[in-house]
């Protein structure tokens, strides 16, 4: 029997209907959403695109990795043919004449063929010059093209760029500034209405050299810039500027040609510049310029090199460059073992994807489908989840790369800072790039900045590659990702799925106030911090001769003697002490210290202080075979270490579950066996020396791993700036740290923090497990969560810290202490009850201490702040902006 018939309203209703997430992000809505043309997958060497993963990219295991356009990911057999090739040649320095360098030498000729034969021309149009990368080839063509300068009593020549370009082309100015040469940027959409700058036909016939330079593709958002100005600009059709000469064409193309084919018998740029690493993975450190031939003898090389040459004399002036226009411009043996690499390369490439064009198209497909889908997603109150910037419509691969650049919104339109997402995709496994990509003029043109704001930024310490992300509530960055050849329909589906689970079900909960009320804080401060005090008695008493011997390299004994009365905390005129009446006072319940950095906490009831924090913390770190500092991010299990600092027998004991206790000297190693080192903490050296083979071994098997254990060495000082209220820099020391001597938290926000976990989690959370994860050295009782940001001193008995800053915290609070399992809720909830931001507790330096007698941090100590009469300085956002960087 037939049912109801439907009206035309409801009918309509049905088909406005969104699709359900499951359909949406399903490989069937994916199929349907693929333009005609664009095929997913390539069909080509007999497997699937999962098997292609599985056998040649098995090391990303449940990675996904969207950052093509940083670096492609070389595959397996690329690696292994390479060495299967140098295992079975001998390959010589291909300026000699021996046997094993003529091969070299002729298989370098080969791959050059190779590459030539790749864009489709041949050895009679274009010339190969190895560079190191396209970086390098930008930087030749400035230097060697024949720019005529100003002054010269002839027309001068002009280096014109378009402003959506790389950092490495807009700095070709710098060259050309240096020849009185005039650089001239051009915005994309004026070359679009260039042909009102064509030159009138009298002054057609001027022969003044001139260079535009534009990319091919857009590293920022993906545009492809049509190559048909390429003729348009050398035929005199197109100009960037209303300047008589003749121009030549710069094509960048190191994003473009890492996913697109490109034909130089129909387009003729005189010069590209690529890196083959854009398209291969591996090897990194090479690329070329290609340089039609027509323009080649024209340019001008000072310099020789070694193999340049075809002859010279040294005591006089007279040199006869290289016949070949290639060995004139390769100065000194090229990186030729690289170069045979690239063989292998395409190789790789033509037998699992069966070429360029085929690699278009599937990453088209993947590309057009995420935008489509991120285009679709709402907030409930229909305000858009992203805003992408593009200057297409994603409907061809002719006019857009696999490239998406975004930022993520609130609900009330208001951008989410870029490394704020990034900490939380970075919990997902999700590998994606943010800034602004080496691309100035067009992060400007998308996120509206103009010079002064971006100037501004600079002065407010925002620099390329940080992660301050917004200043005056505008972005100064925004998010990429990108596909490359070996990207699957499920990387795409995973970082929608990471998009819509982050956004749409936090759009579900309020943002709790800053506060709680006192009531609350007081019943809960009943606390089972409070009651573990009994494990902080226990922890081994030492004696001042002790402490004063085991202080020796951390106080600078040439500072004035102090009794600790003298050394108490003085206020400064410009702070305001906090007073509250009938509230409890503030006091220190817990002090940890990490004797090796990413490792368990060692928990004391008192502990000696000094010139770098703590006795003995963050002292050692473990590092892998290549002297690199592993942490809980790469190594979870490194919390599940538990060094033990000994101040009597003066050693430090680490225990670990199924290991024997193996124990490491308090003193340092002085003598000549020990192998001194340098290391990098936070982008910082650090001289170091290695704690010998029987402690690596340990580490090693413990780790299933090659690794050491290394200490910092007394010799060296790494020191940060410090300032004071009045102005003036101190310098601090700093052991292994990240940022500052200490770090501070506050009970009072941890249970704020706890209740909305606990809510998430929808399972009981112990306090004492909270504290543990964000890894504080000084955790204290307030009664009002988060007022710790208002500070800017504190004092702790005779002991008296500045305040530098909040912590930004990464997903190493995600790691379980006891158990080395991650749960990504806990930055996740952190973000969203901070309002976004991931900062909990404070840094603190050291502002003055006594050298005659110890300073002791005791747990029961009362803690006493110091607000700033200026609001404006203590506000936590303007310490972020400071700090976060």
């Amino acid at each position: 029997m037939a049912g109801k018939p439907r009206s035309r309203a409801e009918l309509q209703q049905q088909q406005a209907a969104p699709p359900s997430w499951g359909e949406l992000l399903s490989f069937q809505s994916f199929q349907r959403m693929c333009p005609p043309g664009a095929g997913y997958g390539y069909g080509y060497g007999g497997g699937s695109m999962q098997g292609m993963r599985e056998s040649e990219f098995r090391r990303l295991g449940g990675m996904t990795y969207l950052d093509h356009a940083g670096t492609a990911l070389f595959p397996h057999s690329l690696l292994k043919e390479f060495t299967d090739d140098l295992s079975k040649n001998i390959y010589g320095n291909p300026h000699s004449q021996s046997i094993s360098s003529k091969l070299t030498y002729d298989t370098i000729e080969h791959v050059r063929y190779r590459i030539l034969q790749h864009f489709n021309t041949t050895a009679e149009d274009y010339t190969i010059i190895f560079t190191s990368g396209s970086t390098a080839a930008l930087k030749l063509v400035a230097e060697t093209f024949p720019w005529i300068p100003e002054g010269s009593g002839h027309p001068s020549s002009r280096f014109c760029y378009l402003t959506d370009s790389h950092t490495s082309v807009v700095g070709m100015r710098g060259i050309t500034a240096a020849m009185n040469v005039l650089s001239v940027p051009v915005k994309p959409k004026d070359i679009l209405l260039s042909e009102k700058n064509r030159v009138p036909a009298k002054e057609q016939n001027c022969m003044t050299p001139h260079v535009f330079c534009y990319p091919a593709q857009s590293n920022f958002s993906g545009t492809k810039y049509p190559l048909s100005w390429i003729q348009e600009i050398k035929s005199g059709k197109l100009c960037p500027i209303t300047t008589p000469g003749k121009w030549f064409v710069l094509l960048d193309a190191a994003s473009y040609v890492s996913t697109s084919p490109l034909d130089l018998t129909v387009h003729q740029p005189d010069f590209i510049p690529i890196s083959f690493y854009k398209i291969f993975g591996f090897p990194t450190g090479l690329g070329a310029l290609l340089v039609n031939n027509q323009i080649a003898p024209f340019l001008r090389k000072s310099y020789f090199g070694g193999g340049t040459a075809a002859g010279y004399l040294a005591g006089e002036e007279f040199y006869s460059p290289r016949p070949s226009v290639a060995e004139r411009f390769e100065d000194g043996t090229v990186s030729f073992l690289d170069i045979i690499a690239l063989k292998h390369g395409f190789d790789a490439l033509e037998r699992l994807t069966g070429g360029m064009e085929n690699i278009k198209h599937h990453t088209f497909a993947l590309s057009r489908y995420t935008y489509t889908v991120l285009s679709t997603l709402k907030y409930a109150n229909g305000a858009p989840i992203v805003r992408i910037y593009s200057d297409s419509d994603f409907s061809s691969p002719d006019v857009q790369g696999p490239i998406i650049n975004f930022n993520v919104l609130d609900e009330n339109g208001d951008v989410i800072g870029y490394s704020q997402v990034d900490k939380i995709a970075s919990l997902y496994n999700i590998h994606i790039r943010t800034g602004c990509f080496c691309n100035t003029g067009a992060c400007q043109q998308h996120l509206r900045l103009s010079n002064e704001d971006v100037k501004r930024n600079l002065q407010a310490g925002h620099v390329c590659g940080d992660d301050i992300d917004i200043i005056d509530g505008r972005p100064t960055g925004s998010m990429r990702i990108s596909f490359g050849y070996m990207s699957t329909f499920e990387d795409a589906q995973t970082f929608l799925k990471f998009i819509i689970a982050t956004r749409l079900s936090e759009s579900e909960f309020k943002f709790p106030s800053q506060t709680t009320t006192r009531e609350t804080i007081t019943q809960s401060v009943k606390s089972p911090i409070q009651n573990d005090h009994s494990a902080n008695n226990n922890a081994k008493k030492f004696s001042l001769k002790t402490i004063v011997s085991d202080m020796g390299h951390w106080n600078n004994s040439s500072t004035a003697l102090k009794t600790p009365e003298t050394s108490r905390a003085v206020v400064s005129e410009s702070a305001i002490p906090v007073y509250r009446s009938g509230s409890k006072p503030i006091t220190v319940t817990n002090v940890y210290l990490y004797p090796i950095k990413s490792c368990s906490a060692f928990e004391v009831s008192e502990w000696p202080v000094g010139n770098q924090g703590l006795l003995y913390d963050r002292s050692w770190m473990v590092v892998n075979q290549n002297g690199v500092f592993i942490s809980q991010k790469q190594e979870p299990r490194l919390c599940l270490v538990h060094p033990l600092i000994d101040l009597e027998q003066r050693i430090m004991v680490i225990k670990a579950e199924g290991m024997d206790p193996i124990s490491v000297p308090l003193e340092e190693n002085t003598g000549r066996e020990i192998q001194i080192g340098q290391s990098k903490v936070c982008a910082h050296r650090v001289q170091t020396y290695d704690c010998g083979e029987r402690i690596a071994e340990w580490f090693s098997e413990l780790l299933g791993r090659q690794c050491h254990l290394i200490r910092q060495s007394s010799d060296f000082k790494r020191n940060a700036n410090q300032k004071h209220e009045k102005g003036q820099a101190t310098t601090v020391s700093l052991s292994l740290v990240n940022e500052a001597q200490y770090l501070l938290i506050n009970t009072a926000s941890i249970l704020q923090l706890k209740e909305q976990i606990t809510e998430r989690l929808e399972e009981p959370l112990q306090t004492e497990e909270l504290i543990q994860r964000f890894r504080a050295n000084i955790v204290i009782s307030a009664t009002v969560s988060f007022e710790e940001e208002e500070w800017v001193e504190i004092s702790i008995g005779a002991l008296r810290f500045q305040v530098v800053g909040p912590c930004n915290r990464c997903q190493i609070i995600c790691i379980d202490p006891q158990t080395g399992q991650r749960n990504k809720e806990f930055l996740q909830t952190l973000s969203s009850t901070r309002g976004r931001k991931t900062n909990f507790g404070i840094y603190l330096m050291n502002q003055s201490l006594c050298s005659s007698l110890p300073n002791i941090l005791s747990v029961g100590s009362q803690v006493f702040p110091v607000l700033k009469e200026d609001r404006e300085i203590r506000s936590p956002l303007s310490n972020e902006e400071k700090t976060s960087g």
